[in-house]
């Protein structure tokens, strides 16, 4: 969207929009801007979930930073329970799935163990957070 839509859109100067999103940009609120691609278009039709369990201290970051730098995992997430991180994975197909675990996710140091859950369909999928009226902003 464009600041002058944006202006438009909230009943102020684009200028004034501009200045906006520039403080919001400089304090890290808004952290960056990305392009939303199909990933079917890619050929990544396949979407899972898996949690991993390490035998990593508490704290450790390693794993997480070497799940990370994979280019098929989407997001690293330290979670509670009984497993260490929960990871959310596009790849061609289950085969492809198959192999990042064996040749990728196996092979780091310290992974103990992976439970995968394969996504069927999706109802929803959105980067987008929901942003408070300003009422609710201002008690928050």
């Amino acid at each position: 969207m464009s600041n002058v839509e944006i202006a438009r859109d909230v009943g102020l100067a684009p200028s004034a929009v501009l200045e906006r999103i520039r403080k919001l940009e400089q304090c890290g609120a808004i952290r960056g801007y990305s392009a939303l691609v199909d990933p079917k278009v890619l050929g990544h039709r396949m979407l899972a979930f898996i949690a991993v369990q390490t035998a990593d201290q508490p704290g450790e970051e390693r794993i997480a930073r070497s799940l990370a730098r994979m280019p098929e995992v989407l997001e690293v997430h330290h979670v509670a329970g009984d497993d260490c991180f929960l990871i959310k994975l596009r790849a061609r197909d289950a085969e492809h799935v198959g192999e990042l675990l064996k040749k990728k996710i196996g092979r780091i140091p310290g992974v103990r163990s992976t439970r995968t859950t394969i996504v069927l369909g999706t109802e929803k999928e959105t980067p987008v957070l929901p942003i408070p009226a300003g009422d609710e902003q201002e008690s928050a």
